[in-house]
């Protein structure tokens, strides 16, 4: 564990987790040789932590803040430097331009080394207007009617990739709010023929060693139209593209009931899955912990993702996974363990699909023995396994304790004041 951090774990703490695991390996017929391929897997399993994810986010209605949260980019990196310390599931952070400017590039290098860390990606906002920008993004930004307007969205994006280029990030993020409110404001065709070719332009000036992620959102802000609603539509635009550039899927951007493990499937498929951002809905774009509201559907896009990897035919790009998650009431800090947990769970699970037994089961059309077999491996009792799976690589055996045993919000709180509130969201 980070050494400024001491542990707090106890010999008695460390005889419990060993009874516990001693227990898994029975119910799950674990061997040595078997249990070490797991945890290698499970600790190779790593989930950016976004720098807008680290303070409260909020509604239309209200903010509450937890207090003690990140002022500047410094801070945001320690605070997931703390979460890499604890639970060694996110060796990354992803950063939102222009909230996290770094105004010395080589001094963000070095605190980025000190914390085991290393950007992700970066993110592009055009859908807020900035205080010095000459045009609004109210009626659109890359889709925009007007030229200048799309130039400077377009502008915009490459600067974020001068950003990325200086701390050493190859992955440009790109979502748009552009879309329409009322019918007939928005021309279908043309609007999503100037998205394309705006996209495009931005593809072009990236460097060749560059990839670009498109996401998708069927709508808000936007209620009656938007432009990039699915994946389908992302797919098309990243076709146009090139071959650098892939879908980006989030779990909150779809339609109550969609088949999200049939679409992250299916981009496999197609060899245009190129992220991934967790977090929990029950409504829509709700961003809550990641496995909180649908654990089943967690596991069963996991699923597809492991097939996916075990084929040898399907050649996707490496995914970036990564949290996208807006913490309303619970801290920050540990919503984001919550769903560090959850999403390894989840993984884990996947992992102990009897995959032989289950494809001659489709191959039969055994309806029953199907679901058993998934049914199997999603009610296994993992917990043990990720525990060992942290301690092992120096993190903690129980991060919430850990967390809460240290007084970790309160130091927090002193350090930065109660009434400090993190950039961005």
């Amino acid at each position: 564990m980070n050494s400024s951090i001491p542990d707090v774990t106890s010999d008695q703490d460390v005889q419990h987790h060993e009874k516990m695991l001693e227990c898994c390996k029975t119910t799950l017929s674990l061997d040595e040789a078997r249990l070490g391929h797991l945890i290698d897997k499970i600790n190779s399993f790593q989930v950016a932590v976004p720098s807008w994810a680290l303070g409260t986010g909020g509604t239309r209605f209200g903010r509450f803040p937890a207090g003690g949260e990140p002022r500047n980019l410094d801070e945001k990196i320690e605070d997931v430097g703390l979460i890499q310390a604890l639970t060694r599931a996110t060796n990354s952070i992803s950063l939102h331009i222009p909230w996290d400017i770094p105004k010395d590039a080589t001094a963000v290098q070095q605190l980025l080394k000190q914390q085991e860390l290393t950007i992700d990606s970066v993110n592009s906002n055009t859908f807020q207007d900035q205080p010095d920008q000459e045009f609004s993004y109210k009626f659109g930004s890359l889709c925009h009617t007007d030229d200048r307007i799309r130039k400077q969205a377009i502008d915009h994006n490459i600067e974020v990739v001068e950003h990325g280029i200086k701390l050493n990030s190859k992955v440009l993020t790109v979502w748009l709010a552009d879309g329409s409110n009322f019918p007939g404001h928005h021309h279908f065709r043309k609007a999503f023929a100037r998205t394309s070719d705006s996209l495009q332009q931005i593809y072009r000036a990236m460097p060749r060693d560059w990839n670009m992620l498109i996401e998708y959102k069927p709508y808000e802000p936007g209620f009656y139209s938007t432009v990039i609603p699915d994946w389908g539509t992302s797919y098309q635009l990243s076709q146009t593209c090139g071959d650098r550039a892939n879908v980006l899927v989030d779990l909150g951007h779809h339609l109550p009931n969609t088949n999200i493990e049939q679409i992250v499937g299916r981009l496999l498929h197609f060899r245009r899955l190129g992220g991934f951002h967790f977090n929990g809905s029950h409504y829509g774009d709700d961003d809550l912990t990641t496995g909180a509201i649908k654990p089943y559907q967690l596991f069963l896009i996991f699923h597809e993702l492991v097939t996916g990897a075990n084929d040898k035919s399907i050649n996707n790009p490496t995914v970036a996974y990564m949290i996208d998650a807006s913490h309303n009431i619970k801290d920050p800090i540990e919503d984001l363990i919550n769903s560090l947990e959850n999403i390894r769970s989840a993984y884990a699970k996947a992992l102990l699909v009897d995959f032989k037994a289950l494809e001659l089961a489709q191959k039969e059309n055994d309806v029953v023995m199907c679901e058993q077999i998934l049914q199997a491996a999603f009610q296994s009792d993992v917990r043990p396994l990720l525990a060992e799976t942290r301690f092992r690589s120096g993190g903690s055996l129980d991060p919430i304790s850990f967390f809460r045993a240290k007084k970790i919000r309160s130091n927090l709180i002193t350090k930065r004041g109660k009434d400090s509130v993190a950039t961005g969201l």
